[in-house]
């Protein structure tokens, strides 16, 4: 008799099939009450919306944020050794320790907004291989990191912003967008920390190269999400994915990031489309295929400030006008409570 041998990654594609779904009763209360603010309907537009998504994956009609996080995951990776950034992997670990420090933009961000903040350190000492050449992970490795990042919700939040840190994750970010989707690989490359043209070619000549290594697109290769995000991912993508994941499963709303925060959801959504409908993408980035993935995903950013730092910056700011739409459907008069005259 054969042995049966299990993938460790079926384990997290059961946990997509499981998601639990919107509370669309907890909408329609949230649609009754705001039809008796003191506005006229609809004048506070995306804010309404926004409400209405934050009711749906809490499960509360009077959705409220008293304990949002900010996670930041950080990880470092071997195709920078092929010169695709314009600083090297050291400053990865220094910049870990500029946010411990509290020196960091996010850091500044955080505290105008009242946010909590945690880094994650994921073995930056031993960067994955280059996907170019090698296979970023073993199948147990890449479940291991999507189950670390799955603990990032453990001490319990309202609101979940995903963000990261890594030199050369822009690349792994369009070489997985490229995978995902096709195309040509300069349709995915950018300039991540402001490279010049010929870095921009030899980007996307080693997402070819990646390619071509696993087979194809998908569709073409027989890799699903996971499959590609275990040939080609970095380990602060696999944790975003495991973060996403267990605040679905917690009715936690999350905010994504920028380009490489968005890899991670567009992981989940090669799997299963409705896989990230409690998330919400927190800014359009300055890194011109974002536009792109986030048409491919069926997305429009809250924000467009020409932001591309990474390091959960723009979901963190999106964040303030979550809590802001919050405060004002919570705190809002009726027309009763203020004795308004509605016709």
């Amino acid at each position: 008799m054969s042995e049966i041998i299990s993938n460790p990654l079926d384990d997290i594609r059961n946990l997509v099939k499981m998601m639990p779904q919107a509370d669309m009763e907890a909408v329609s209360a949230v649609k009754n009450r705001d039809a008796q603010l003191t506005k006229p309907p609809g004048s506070l537009g995306k804010l309404e919306e926004i409400v209405e998504w934050l009711a749906a994956w809490q499960g509360d009609p009077k959705p409220i944020i008293t304990r949002p996080l900010v996670v930041v995951f950080a990880a470092n990776h071997g195709i920078v050794e092929k010169g695709v950034s314009a600083f090297p992997q050291s400053v990865t670990q220094s910049m870990v320790e500029n946010f411990a420090a509290g020196g960091g933009a996010i850091n500044q961000i955080c505290a105008s907004y009242d946010l909590g903040l945690k880094i994650f350190d994921l073995a930056l000492e031993v960067p994955t291989p280059d996907v170019s050449e090698h296979n970023a992970f073993e199948e147990q490795g890449c479940a291991a990191t999507i189950a670390y990042g799955m603990e990032a919700v453990a001490g319990g939040t309202d609101l979940l912003c995903i963000g990261e840190m890594g030199i050369g994750n822009t690349t792994i970010a369009s070489i997985l967008y490229h995978a995902l989707y096709g195309g040509n690989a300069r349709d995915w490359v950018g300039p991540g920390t402001g490279v010049d043209e010929e870095t921009l070619n030899l980007k996307a000549q080693l997402a070819e190269k990646a390619i071509a290594r696993i087979g194809g697109f998908q569709g073409n290769n027989g890799l699903d999400g996971l499959g590609i995000l275990c040939a080609l991912g970095g380990r602060e993508i696999a944790a975003m994915v495991g973060a996403i994941l267990a605040a679905r499963h917690q009715r936690i709303p999350v905010l994504i990031d920028g380009f490489v925060a968005s890899a991670a959801a567009a992981i989940l959504h090669a799997i299963r489309q409705d896989a990230i409908d409690h998330c919400l993408f927190s800014h359009l980035s300055a890194e011109p295929a974002h536009k792109l993935v986030l048409k491919k995903l069926g997305k429009e950013p809250i924000l467009d400030l020409n932001m591309r730092l990474g390091e959960g910056t723009g979901a963190a700011i999106a964040a303030g006008i979550v809590k802001a739409a919050s405060k004002v459907h919570n705190d809002m008069a009726t027309f009763e409570q203020a004795g308004v005259a509605k016709s």
